[in-house]
């Protein structure tokens, strides 16, 4: 597959709103094991996709200010997933096979998930696999999984979300960063009030990229009241943290730290957080 083959692709994906494009090869994914594996959803599979959409900052203000939660839920989650990311996922998906190469639209299920079938035949992994986004992003150069485990990308922090494509061309590559984004926040404290982010020392490596991860107890994070909802796919799926307190004090710091590629007019936040601790004392 020629560079100018993957120009084009990368520009066509752009003008139907992709705002973030990653390819990872296939051998990127060596040694997954078979229930996690592009391949047991599509043999043939050389390239690896991820498209991403942002989520923009506005989106994340009614919850900042305490005032408009619904404005996330559309604009920053189910249109977001639904509509908008989708559309972007299967007409870049389209454009690949209106050259001639298959594409498998994927969207973003929780890897949680466990399989709801049984194998059709000796050595398949039963239905349904389930591949793992934000690992797969780590390995298509996209970014890094931050220390309160979100995904962080030098265009937009942790606002983004993914779908992916896999196909039968070889495209070329992204580099893997070896430049950091996260602070690695010593005080997580400072970003979750609830205190149900607890660093033990954890490493995430994944394709040679070391990346510090603490550990977050969803149990906590079901329970907060400051911007954290369950995830509207699976019971089994973890907290949607996009908008939750966490997340967005982590946005705050990478941004004024000028850890991100995109400096705004104004800050996101000039006054102490609202925020709910009362949860502290049911648990």
């Amino acid at each position: 597959m020629t560079a100018d083959f993957t120009a084009a692709f990368r520009e066509h994906a752009k003008k139907v709103g992709a705002d973030l494009i990653g390819i990872a090869p296939v051998s990127r994914f060596e040694g997954m094991p078979a229930e996690k594996h592009p391949a047991s959803i599509f043999p043939e599979v050389k390239s690896i996709i991820i498209v991403g959409k942002r989520i923009t900052r506005g989106t994340l203000r009614g919850v900042e200010e305490g005032t408009q939660f619904d404005l996330y839920n559309l604009y920053g989650r189910d249109w977001l997933n639904n509509r908008v990311l989708a559309t972007a996922t299967f007409r870049t998906a389209e454009f690949l096979e209106d050259n001639g190469w298959e594409a498998v639209p994927i969207p973003n299920l929780p890897p949680e998930i466990q399989p709801m079938g049984i194998s059709v035949r000796p050595g398949q992994p039963a239905p349904n696999v389930m591949l793992d986004f934000n690992d797969a992003a780590v390995r298509a150069g996209l970014g890094e999984i931050g220390h309160c485990g979100m995904f962080l990308t030098s265009q937009f922090g942790h606002r983004q979300r993914f779908q992916m494509i896999l196909t039968d061309a070889e495209l070329s590559a992204n580099d893997i960063p070896t430049d950091s984004i996260c602070m690695k926040c010593s005080d997580l404290t400072a970003i979750c009030p609830l205190k149900a982010i607890t660093d033990n020392g954890k490493i995430i490596s994944i394709c040679g990229k070391s990346m510090p991860v603490a550990d977050v107890d969803d149990n906590v994070c079901k329970r907060c009241k400051n911007g954290a909802t369950a995830n509207n796919l699976h019971p089994s799926g973890k907290v949607d943290r996009f908008a939750a307190l966490c997340s967005r004090n982590c946005m705050t710091m990478l941004e004024d730290a000028g850890r991100l590629d995109t400096a705004f007019e104004h800050k996101f936040r000039d006054r102490k957080p609202w925020g709910v601790v009362e949860e502290l004392k049911k648990l």
